[in-house]
């Protein structure tokens, strides 16, 4: 009784792993119950008591990846908090580590930017929390011009949609340029000065303070959610 418990984890995480180097590998089709099974050293109904069917077996790979993926960035975030790093420049290598990371695994990246999976999808909301993290830090710095969720959006509808253009390009015809063209585009649109806000006035100063009034203890809670609410009035009103 005390060792079943002990062994199921192990099990399944030798299923994951095989299934994910497969699909890595070779692509969706390689993914058969025989060929994990063979690979992760198990019995076929091993798989099928632990993930259902296939389905379930590719469920359990997308999050395994997608999780290793998002606690990557997350140190990452951390380690740019401590160094005092330039927040923009850590949205860039954020940035190009995830174009990289979808180029590189093409059938994961198309399992994890289907919408109904990122709805359900721990991983994918802890992915773009850290997303949020690094536009967070950028506001707080004051060189955000637009309202958080509104960069946080922008960033990753541009990510998204470059690497599903450069993977439906032949590789020998894929512009190497595209990647940081399309990310330059975006910083014009949410960084102040680049260019300058299209109508001077308070909006990125209303962002700055916006990122930080969760901090400001003088306030009690109700009156920085009333801060907060004017705050994202005014940095909508550009």
């Amino acid at each position: 009784m005390s060792e079943q418990p002990r062994r199921r984890p192990d099990t399944s995480a030798r299923i994951v792993e095989a299934a994910a180097r497969l699909l890595r590998e070779h692509g969706p089709t390689a993914v058969t119950t025989r060929a994990v099974a063979d690979a992760a050293g198990v019995q076929a109904p091993a798989i099928y008591r632990a993930f259902g069917d296939k389905d379930g077996l590719l469920e359990a790979v997308a999050e395994h990846v997608l999780a290793g993926q998002v606690a990557a960035k997350a140190a990452t975030v951390e380690a740019a908090r401590a160094e005092d790093a330039d927040p923009v420049e850590e949205l860039r290598a954020g940035w190009r580590s995830q174009i990289e990371f979808g180029l590189a695994n093409p059938a994961l990246f198309r399992m994890l930017s289907d919408p109904d999976r990122a709805l359900r999808s721990p991983a994918a909301r802890a992915g773009r929390d850290v997303l949020a993290a690094r536009v967070r830090r950028i506001a707080e710095a004051g060189r955000l011009q637009v309202p958080e969720q509104r960069a946080v959006d922008l960033v990753q509808a541009a990510g998204v949609g470059t690497v599903t253009t450069l993977l439906a390009t032949a590789p020998e015809r894929r512009d190497p340029t595209l990647a940081e063209a399309m990310l330059d585009a975006v910083l014009r649109e949410v960084l102040v000065g680049r260019p300058a806000p299209t109508r001077p006035g308070p909006a990125s100063a209303a962002v700055a303070l916006r990122a930080q009034a969760h901090a400001l203890d003088v306030l009690s809670a109700a009156e920085r959610a009333l801060l907060a609410e004017w705050l994202e009035r005014v940095a909508h009103a550009r």
